[in-house]
């Protein structure tokens, strides 16, 4: 893994370099742009996705509104990736994250007395005790307390879950139906064999992404997009296969996986959720416990999630100390914290840092200038919402498996003959793909660690802030036993 340790200094070339720190980090203007426009490619579907998640009714019978929903999505993620760029400095790009928009969706459907307000006022709340825990430097101080295995073992995993997340988004994996009666979670295309034209777009991105990566290739990563975009508009052009669920319902499983590649139209953005929360209705909606374990939830959710997810991207962009210190790294904490907050205060759900900004560091991406390019490209989206309909996830998804791949490498750095650091770190690595989660990876290999090493007699080597993760974590984990013992 190279380190920051291991880049020559280089004089900067201009203003621009010098605050980027460009040249410092081993990288030029052109791979920023290239990176910055990656990372806003492989995860701008979360402007069409996030809309679809909030979907749904609350107590009142209020909707948020798609239309709306995607503005706000462009928005917070826009500002947010910007002030990560400029002031932490880093490639990473942030946006509401899918984990927690599915957990304040599910929320409102299925707490009775809950309204959209109310919700997003507990996501506000959650960002500001966030916030509080970065500038305490506690957030900081668990990021330091994570051995060396796990902290390996979770650039690991989302190296596995990126590929398995591009995977699944290309339709070259699918869930198998419970009806089909099998006991196989998961298998190949639709009924084991691949089929439609969306799955070979993929097939043909990913081949010419590895191809260009293995030869060293400039922009490969980016080349391999275009190639993939311009096959899928074509394809659409000539068979018109569209979507895989339709407007009406229909279902159309050999469909493109969310929307159809299309010609972006120009709309001015409804900002009319921003600042539409009630901070303190659930409290008195479905009472102050409740609320507080929603809180809980959430807080413990984003709290690692953004931590793994940092470590995991700065290794892979080589911007770690010889030490493995993240430069700026509680910079990088408190943009995310802020960013929770206001995601809530939008209404469009948390927002937190994405692993699909790998793309873009396996792009060249290594400084915040990236993360400017994204966050600009996010702002246009808000006039060009329909912007991301021209890049389908089957032509973005063979970046996220090549990625994955590069994230993978670092697992021979793991000292697979002492296990009581070895079975932990194999536990974060298996369960964020398994388990659809970076936070449940982390928080398994948290709790392993602890156990193992006390039953080895090294208890001593647990710092004690992982005895207090450990703990919260199985808090969280037993959160439907709690409820159900208190009846809520």
């Amino acid at each position: 893994m190279t380190t920051l340790n291991a880049v020559e200094s280089a004089r900067p070339r201009n203003g621009l370099d010098r605050f980027f720190l460009v040249s410092h980090r081993g990288s030029t203007v052109g791979q920023e742009v290239r990176g910055g426009l990656a990372t806003f490619l492989a995860m701008s579907y979360i402007i069409v996705l996030n809309p679809l998640v909030l979907s749904g009714v609350d107590a009142n019978g209020d909707t948020l509104g798609i239309g709306r929903v995607a503005a706000v999505t462009a928005l917070v993620a826009g500002v947010a990736t910007i002030a990560m760029g400029v002031w932490a400095r880093h490639p990473f790009a942030l946006a509401a994250g899918l984990g927690v928009n599915a957990l304040v969706a599910i929320t409102v459907a299925t707490t009775q007395g809950l309204t959209w307000p109310a919700m997003m006022g507990l996501v506000v709340i959650a960002g500001l005790v966030m916030v509080l825990l970065v500038a305490t430097g506690f957030r900081q101080a668990v990021f330091n307390a994570v051995p060396d295995a796990l902290k390996t073992g979770i650039v690991v995993g989302i190296g596995l879950f990126i590929a398995l997340i591009g995977l699944v988004n290309a339709g070259f994996i699918r869930r198998v139906p419970d009806a089909a009666g099998t006991t196989v979670p998961v298998g190949l295309g639709t009924g084991g064999e691949l089929e439609g034209w969306p799955v070979l777009v993929f097939i043909v991105g990913l081949l010419v992404t590895a191809v260009l990566v293995v030869r060293r290739t400039r922009g490969a990563i980016l080349i391999g997009i275009v190639v993939a975009t311009v096959l899928a508009n074509v394809l659409e052009a000539v068979f018109r296969i569209g979507p895989s669920v339709a407007a009406d319902g229909t279902v159309n499983p050999t469909g493109w996986s969310l929307v159809a590649p299309s010609v972006p139209e120009w709309s001015a953005p409804d900002l009319s959720l921003v600042g539409s929360v009630d901070l303190l209705g659930a409290f008195s909606q479905v009472g102050p416990l409740m609320a507080l374990l929603l809180v809980f939830a959430i807080l413990l959710s984003v709290f690692f999630d953004a931590m793994g997810t940092s470590v995991g991207l700065a290794r892979e962009a080589g911007n770690v100390t010889a030490d493995g210190q993240i430069p700026d790294l509680n910079r990088v904490l408190m943009v995310d914290a802020l960013a929770v907050s206001a995601g809530g205060g939008a209404s469009g759900s948390a927002n937190q840092i994405f692993v699909e900004s790998g793309t873009g560091i396996g792009e060249g991406a290594r400084t915040g200038l990236a993360s400017v390019v994204t966050g600009v490209l996010f702002l246009l989206a808000m006039f060009l919402t329909p912007l991301i309909h021209l890049v389908p996830f089957e032509a973005v998804a063979p970046a996220l498996v090549v990625v994955g791949f590069m994230m993978a490498t670092q697992v021979v750095q793991i000292d697979w003959t002492d296990w009581g650091a070895a079975l932990p770190a194999f536990l974060t690595i298996v369960l964020m793909p398994f388990t659809y989660s970076i936070a449940n990876g982390i928080g398994a290999g948290m709790i392993a660690y602890a156990v193992v090493r006390t039953a080895q007699g090294r208890a001593r080597e647990v710092h004690p802030l992982l005895w207090v993760v450990a703990a919260a974590f199985v808090l969280y984990f037993g959160m439907g036993v709690f409820r159900g013992l208190l009846g809520l």
